[in-house]
């Protein structure tokens, strides 16, 4: 009688945690743009988070990540600029729908192209990794002004940004979002970005946070609005963190303002309703701007982590998911190698 051998395979399959831009996706508010020096933004992402641009030879090298889904590979970079400068030429776009961002050129405002930022200016720890963020010192900014898949008009959208919570200051403009695509200022509602600083909104007519600052606002052109009510929305704190989770989302007549702390708790509401007189029908163009107004003003300072931006008006809850997942990829802490726990630092 014949004899069988039976070979039992068993496959060990190691799910990767999602990305904030899962978690959109699966509420069905996709990203259509998502940046980061720091991380993956979707648990399978496997590509380059950013591009080096070394100062002794002018070459180039793409800074992808340790394993997929994970933190970036700064030991790259490091090989690669050792004893010399490097610039970031390039902030990959994670989503498929290629929006990267190069060097702004000149605009409006500022005609002269923008400057990049320092690849090794700030290094951060990330869940034990280290990282590099995108440090801004004035004269220095990103865009892209042929987008795919970006909000125009009146089409809902939402974003937020991870920054230093300490770096920034009251100069025009560190600004992540949407803006326009031909880098001049188009007036009331042709911009609609998160800012982050300490530019006294209400003393140029628009709506003021409370205190000093720094605050979450939007950036919706020809005004910084911290919500509609003036000379101040009292509901917009200041936020006293070291890494600040910055959000604004926005649709036909109504917009939104969140922040948080990026390495513990919920997100407060710091305004939600209708938009501002001047801006109720929204010119949205679909460029995206990073670390600079529409128009290029470029005075600003400021660091940034990751940002996204997606197609469609998130839910509190997804808004709430997405935080839990910021906060859990542990910025500013170390792994305590007695407990493999993280642990600020």
């Amino acid at each position: 009688m014949p004899h069988f051998l039976y070979l039992s395979l068993f496959v060990t399959v190691v799910a990767r945690p999602d990305g904030p831009c899962d978690i959109y996706d699966g509420a069905g508010t996709p990203c259509v743009a998502a940046h980061s020096t720091v991380r993956a933004l979707y648990g399978s992402y496997d590509g380059p988070l950013y591009q080096v641009l070394r100062s002794s030879d002018k070459t180039t090298k793409d800074i992808g990540l340790l394993t997929a889904g994970g933190f970036a590979d700064s030991a790259a970079q490091d090989t690669f600029c050792e004893r010399t400068d490097c610039i970031i030429g390039r902030i990959y776009d994670q989503s498929s729908q290629r929006n990267h961002l190069d060097i702004a050129p000149g605009g409006g405002f500022v005609h002269t192209p923008d400057k990049g930022v320092n690849a090794s200016r700030i290094k951060i720890s990330v869940s034990g990794h280290t990282v590099y963020g995108a440090y801004f010192e004035g004269g220095m900014g990103y865009r892209n002004d042929n987008t795919s898949g970006l909000a125009t008009g009146d089409d809902p959208e939402s974003m937020y940004m991870v920054a230093d919570g300490r770096h920034y200051n009251s100069a025009c403009c560190f600004d992540y979002g949407n803006a326009e695509t031909d880098a001049k200022n188009d007036g009331r509602g042709s911009m609609e970005a998160i800012y982050w600083g300490t530019w006294n909104a209400a003393s140029s007519g628009w709506s003021g946070g409370t205190g000093n600052g720094p605050w979450v606002m939007a950036d919706l052109e020809s005004g910084l609005w911290a919500g509609t009510q003036k000379p101040y929305n009292e509901q917009n704190t200041p936020f006293d963190v070291d890494y600040v989770t910055a959000m604004v989302k926005g649709g036909a007549n109504r917009w939104a303002l969140k922040g948080g702390d990026a390495q513990s708790g919920r997100l407060k509401s710091l305004f939600e309703g209708e938009r501002p007189i001047g801006y109720t029908q929204m010119k949205k163009q679909g460029a995206i701007v990073l670390g600079i107004g529409g128009d290029n003003p470029n005075w600003a300072v400021g660091t940034f982590f990751e940002g996204v931006i997606t197609s469609g008006y998130a839910t509190d809850a997804t808004d709430d998911a997405v935080q839990a997942n910021i906060v859990a990829a542990g910025y500013g802490k170390n792994l305590d190698p007695r407990a493999g726990q993280a642990v600020i630092v």
